[in-house]
């Protein structure tokens, strides 16, 4: 079997450890309980937190033990690390409500964790206790060159609000080490002086030796974060990304990303992996290595039979299928990412004709365009090609009674939203 160590360095998963030798003799040595946390920032995670979820179930794999920590009270503060200004903070309604909702995508990704939230420690603290029982180990000097606090402090300033988030990151870990004897904690390489702030305290404070393991943040080509903060956030919520969209912008990568990608979103084997890598140089129009990976990712994500519709949505929106099979969320999910327009039609009124919807939707840059298309014999209507340049859709042609599906060419698609005229 392969080492987990060795396996993590494979898969670019390892950053930055406090002793990778010692860490790698504690894990063969036996089951190690480890940890890592997510802070309810937002309404659910994003594929920068799955990184860091998938790293866990790998060592879960390996026979360690995991706990899954959810931030109920650092979320309320906000952690600086990667920000260039303080946080605005939510109500506390607000974090408990995603609070739950993390915790349950949490779960399905890592079954059979211990789930905590660090809120069951932190909220029965007294200030005095707080100052006595944890702070006395926190010399200001090295909190101070930390290098979050460091570049905040020549940015304009840090709060003690977040100037004391390390200190509650770290207790995080204290507690967890004498609940559960936890002596691991995982999190992103922008997290690193956190985490050795716990491995500090438990040293101080329990007079014991553990490991903090950091993993890379994964960037775009462009070396823009794949994150919630970039401004185009990958959730893994249903209620955030849609499915579709989700196995789209894993099916849409680079083949210059692809190998990575693969190598830390799915449990493909290194020979599987260098197998679809020299696909990639191989046949890169086949794009195998981004199906692999979209499919794989969207199974483990959001099910098998989930990524069935997806996987069907994408090929009937591009003539390979019957959009009529396909269920309407699905189908709407779809329809999101094409470009759309909305046509109100009074009771018992026809539709325009299907050169005029092109135009509509955007598909064609003038009716007469559109008109043309048709008689090219590259129009379709709902993946019937189009062959009369006059054609008028009836109200049978409206999938689940409100949408229609135009196409020019292979690979130009719209939609025609149909909706009544009050």
């Amino acid at each position: 079997m392969t080492d987990i160590i060795d396996d993590l360095a494979w898969r670019g998963l390892i950053a930055v450890s406090t002793d990778l030798d010692d860490l790698r003799k504690a894990l063969d040595a036996g089951p190690v309980t480890f940890y890592a946390g997510f802070d309810p920032t937002a309404a659910g995670l994003h594929i920068g937190n799955l990184v860091l979820l998938l790293t866990m179930r790998r060592l879960q794999l390996a026979g360690h033990r995991p706990i899954g920590l959810v931030g109920g009270a650092t979320g309320l503060i906000g952690d600086p690390s990667g920000k260039s200004a303080e946080r605005v903070l939510n109500e506390r309604e607000v974090v408990a409500d995603w609070v739950r909702k993390i915790e349950l995508e949490v779960s399905r990704i890592l079954p059979g964790a211990i789930y905590v939230s660090n809120l069951d420690w932190t909220a029965p603290l007294t200030a005095i206790d707080f100052l006595r029982d944890i702070g006395k180990y926190f010399p200001v000097s090295q909190m101070l060159g930390r290098e979050v606090v460091k570049a905040r402090l020549q940015q304009g300033g840090i709060t003690y609000t977040e100037f004391s988030y390390q200190i509650l990151q770290a207790n995080d870990f204290l507690e967890l080490h004498l609940r559960h004897g936890c002596t691991l904690q995982l999190g992103g390489s922008d997290q690193w002086g956190n985490l050795v702030s716990g491995v500090d305290l438990i040293r101080r404070a329990a007079g014991e030796s553990v490991h903090a393991l950091a993993i890379p943040l994964i960037t775009k080509p462009d070396g823009t974060k794949y994150g919630k903060s970039e401004g185009d956030a990958v959730c893994i919520s249903a209620d955030l990304t849609s499915p579709y969209s989700f196995y789209q912008f894993f099916v849409n990568r680079t083949d210059a990303e692809a190998p990575g990608l693969l190598r830390v979103f799915t449990f493909r084997s290194r020979q599987e992996i260098e197998d679809l890598e020299r696909k990639i140089a191989d046949r890169p129009a086949a794009r195998a290595a981004q199906r692999v990976l979209a499919e794989d990712i969207t199974t483990l994500v959001h099910g098998a039979a989930e990524t069935a519709k997806v996987i069907a949505a994408s090929q009937a929106l591009f003539g390979q299928g019957e959009l009529a099979d396909l269920d309407e969320r699905t189908l709407a999910d779809a329809l999101a990412e094409v470009p759309r327009a909305t046509v109100r039609v009074a009771d018992g009124a026809d539709l325009p004709p299907v050169a005029e919807l092109m135009l509509e939707c955007g598909i064609v840059p003038s009716k007469s365009a559109g008109r043309r298309a048709i008689g090219e014999g590259g129009a379709y209507l709902n993946n019937v090609k189009v062959t009369d340049v006059e054609a008028v859709p009836d109200q049978a042609s409206l999938l689940h009674g409100r949408y229609l599906v135009l196409r020019r060419g292979k690979r130009t698609v719209g939609c025609i939203e149909v909706v009544p005229r009050r």
